[in-house]
């Protein structure tokens, strides 16, 4: 008797396994679009969607734009149009100099001590 009553229990599983795939699917595809729209309208709402900076119309503050264009002073680049002259080649020497006296002046600049909190401006941490 009991036989028998598992063999039905095993059919009606059998049976209806690819319906209750099926609602899985559609379960998780709302519960994905749900949880999404969700996270959109936080975004939007919050205003961050007007900040986001990977945005390709995302405008700089001024103050922004005038650091990046002073950056870009200091910075030496070859000329873009392809060709390099001895005098572009000397003064990026000239501007490459002034890096490897910075460098040359520790004692060990390829050693464990560069990097310490101390020579990186890093306060020690108070002991309570």
């Amino acid at each position: 008797m009991q036989d028998k009553t598992n063999e039905k229990n095993e059919k009606k599983w059998i049976r209806h396994g690819s319906r209750n795939l099926i609602l899985l699917g559609v379960g998780a595809s709302l519960l994905a679009i749900i949880a999404t729209s969700i996270s959109l309208a936080i975004y939007h709402n919050s205003g961050d969607i007007y900040l986001d900076r990977s945005r390709p119309g995302f405008l700089p503050d001024e103050v922004e734009a005038q650091a990046e264009e002073d950056e870009k002073d200091e910075d030496y680049s070859f000329p873009k149009n392809g060709k390099l002259t001895a005098e572009d080649l000397d003064e990026y020497l000239e501007k490459i100099d002034v890096e490897v006296r910075a460098i040359d002046s520790y004692d060990d600049p390829f050693g464990a001590g560069a990097l310490s909190d101390e020579k990186l401006g890093i306060p020690k941490a108070e002991n309570k």
